[in-house]
């Protein structure tokens, strides 16, 4: 699994844990605690937070059309 972490805070106060992912993530992150002073309503204690990033994602449009070799003339 992790290789040293297993706890984490956050600027808001709320405290992670680090916990085995699911097929396609290797790790799962929980809000363990909310912190007192927390207003971010997506932090919910024993809930995942899940990452949106486009880059972790598969692609869902289709890419430019490949183009064929291109070779000059004379």
């Amino acid at each position: 699994m992790l290789k040293g972490f297993t706890h984490a805070r956050l600027a808001c106060g709320c405290r992670l844990g680090f916990r085995d992912g699911v097929e396609g993530s290797p790790v799962t992150v929980v809000v363990d605690e909310k912190g007192p002073g927390c207003v971010v309503t997506l932090h919910v204690r024993g809930l995942p937070l899940f990452d949106y990033r486009e880059a972790l994602r598969p692609p869902t449009r289709l890419g430019p059309p490949t183009e064929e070799e291109y070779e000059e003339e004379g």
